[in-house]
């Protein structure tokens, strides 16, 4: 474990800040607390491993709430955050100037610097050191989900950190701070060196958008067995005959020069006539491949088996007896609110063939689709992978990823997809570059998933289905989410010229949906407002990324700016009705710089808004669906609306 320059004397006194109440440091830590367990994370040794991490960010997060009214500390300033139109401030970050937030942000830092120090001390070691006493999982391991090469070459970077430079690298790359801002927060963190951190933490490669990955998100977890062993040799002391059978079982399906029978999966537990039918190849269902021309449905149910594994008894056997019990070496992954446990039935096989370096199975039972891979050469690096697709119809049982390999994507198209291609979402007036099908298989495409570093393009998969093409991107799941363009309710497909145009400044924004369950995103050019220096008119569009499971709906208000490349988020909100079928209406703002230099607040809402009200830091009121008022800079508004039908409208935060 490295060494970290902790200055090992009370922490110096903050600056003059305001005082925190227990309440107000409790909302802060409860609404923040995903970003600060990612913060504690981040800092915490490597050394620990990935389970004891996890379990310490979290303990550390939430003993960092005080037990009486404390000072806090002044707030360092951000930086701009990633590029978008200049000139504007989102109004949906609550973090800006929270003194709550900037408290509790401190304590994480401090304790989690702490628990990286040394045990071989003549004091007594402090309780961050210690390994926590809760939150404990029994019987479990938990650890983030796996990410890519880049995020795993930046975590063994930051491994060689000390403990202050990784923090000095968090701060900058997640917290978006100056060096100024991160010099101060460490110095309050009881840091004696900040500026050696900093100038540690410099040495590593600027890739601050990986910090947002699964790979270092404590909060999305997967969960492994710990204690089975042990709890089997006390099963085998007091039935030894039995146990002595077991182990011979367990032994024979071992994988030694080759995958055993049932390959990576682990021993059979129970038994019975259901279980052992779902586990037969003979018993998969198969379709034939006109099945869906004269089909009532267009879904997975009428996908044909393909690929040149389907004869592969054993590649089969394998596959559905880890789907049923995957084993400790097995990596499994699902999308959110998808069940992970084994088929009821015999289910449908879709694909079985070679992709890559890997044979790749390709399963559906009604609700899931579960891919299941093995490498061709060896025994070892088995991986289960589960999307749920129920109410899939025609548009979006459209592909199925296949693979992933250097930076690319293949997929398995439906039967009724005629023609493939691919487009860059940024770039509406360059066309659809033709991809190769064969039997339903795509050429490899560019995953935007997989690319690390600035957002430069973002190339989706073009499907031509008779007289209809569709637009689908890969969000690093099973199943690629469809996207749309228009009103909510009845949107039409994103891949007109209208709806192309809509999605080029905004196409990065579907950066932050990867591994969420997205079914599909649609963008809504709700309103156009003229900008008050006379500039021209930005645009205002809100994006809706609805999840298979129903509920985590992901709504965006975003402001575009004549000339800009990329839009800016004004405001953002889970599981509410904007933007959605059931409630086509949404109201935002954003504050926003003229290029004479004056700030003001610019609000919008859908054209059925009537009036619209700003009080707090900002006032003033309009009778139409647009407002602008003179603003200070930093200053934030309380927005409400009326429609046209006389409901009320609150501001999109």
């Amino acid at each position: 474990m490295q060494s970290q320059d902790v200055a090992q004397r009370p922490a110096p006194p903050s600056p003059a800040g305001p005082v925190v109440d227990v309440e107000q440091a409790e909302a802060a830590l409860v609404e923040h607390y995903p970003r600060l367990v990612r913060l504690a994370y981040l800092v915490l040794p490597p050394g620990l491993g990935r389970s004891r991490r996890v379990l310490t960010a979290h303990a550390l997060t939430q003993r960092a709430l005080p037990r009486h009214r404390t000072p806090a500390p002044v707030i360092p300033a951000q930086n701009g955050g990633p590029p978008c139109s200049s000139g504007v401030e989102s109004s949906g970050d609550g973090r800006d100037g929270d003194p709550g937030y900037a408290l509790v942000r401190v304590q994480v830092l401090r304790t989690a610097l702490e628990a990286g120090l040394s045990l071989k001390r003549k004091a007594w070691p402090k309780r961050s050191q210690l390994p926590p006493v809760l939150p404990q999982v029994w019987g479990l391991k938990l650890f983030p989900r796996s990410g890519g090469a880049d995020e795993l070459a930046l975590d063994q970077r930051l491994s060689t950190l000390s403990g202050p430079a990784r923090a000095a690298y968090a701060l900058r790359g997640l917290e978006r701070l100056t060096d100024d801002g991160v010099r101060e927060v460490l110095t309050t963190a009881g840091v004696a060196d900040a500026d050696g951190a900093l100038l540690e933490a410099g040495g590593i490669p600027a890739q601050y958008g990986l910090l947002d990955s699964p790979e270092f998100d404590p909060c999305s977890l997967q969960a492994r067995p710990t204690d089975l062993m042990r709890r089997r040799q006390h099963l085998k002391a007091a039935l030894a005959a039995g146990a002595a059978l077991l182990v011979c079982g367990a032994l024979l399906g071992l994988p030694g020069e080759g995958w055993g029978p049932e390959g990576a999966a682990a021993p059979p537990y129970a038994r019975n006539p259901a279980a052992q039918a779902a586990l037969d190849p003979a018993k998969l269902t198969r379709v034939p491949p006109t099945a869906w021309r004269g089909s009532a449905r267009t879904d997975f149910s009428v996908w044909p088996a393909r690929g040149d594994l389907t004869g592969d008894s054993a590649l089969l056997r394998r596959a559905l007896a880890v789907w049923a019990r995957p084993g400790g070496t097995v990596r499994v992954s699902a999308t959110p609110g998808t069940p992970s446990g084994g088929p009821a039935g015999p289910p449908q096989l879709l694909y079985a063939g070679t992709v890559d370096t890997a044979r790749v199975v390709i399963l559906y039972d009604g609700l899931r689709i579960t891919r299941y891979a093995e490498p061709k050469e060896g025994t070892q690096g088995a991986a289960l992978d589960f999307a749920r697709v129920d109410g899939a119809d025609r548009a979006e049982a459209g592909a199925v990823v296949l693979g992933r390999a250097d930076g690319n994507v293949r997929y398995l198209t439906a039967p009724w997809v005629t023609k493939a291609g691919e487009r860059d979402l940024m770039k509406p007036g360059s066309g659809a570059m033709d991809l190769v099908l064969t039997d339903g298989v795509t050429a490899p495409l560019a995953s935007p998933a997989l690319r690390s570093g600035a957002c430069t393009s973002w190339n989706v998969l073009q499907l031509t289905d008779g007289a209809r093409t569709r637009l689908l991107t890969d969000l690093g799941e099973l199943v690629p989410a469809r996207l749309t363009a228009g009103r909510p309710g009845s949107p039409g497909e994103a891949s007109g010229a209208e709806a192309l145009r809509t999605w080029e400044p905004f196409a990065c924004s579907l950066g932050t949906l990867r591994s969420a369950g997205v079914r599909s995103v649609n963008a809504w050019a709700f309103n156009e407002q003229p900008l008050p220096d006379a500039s021209g008119s930005a645009a205002w569009v809100c994006t809706r990324a609805e999840t298979w499971r129903g509920g985590g709906a992901r709504v965006l208000a975003q402001f575009h700016t004549p000339g800009g490349r990329y839009g800016a988020v004004a405001a953002k909100a889970e599981n509410v009705l904007a933007c959605g079928a059931r409630e086509p209406h949404v109201l935002a703002g954003v504050l926003w710089k003229s290029k004479a230099g004056g700030w003001y607040l610019l609000a919008a809402g859908s054209r059925e808004t009537a009036s619209i009200r700003a009080t707090g830091g900002v006032g003033g009121a309009s009778r139409t669906s647009l407002l602008t008022v003179p603003a200070e800079r930093g200053a934030r508004a309380e927005l409400k609306g009326t429609l046209r039908d006389g409901r009320p409208i609150g501001g999109l935060r």
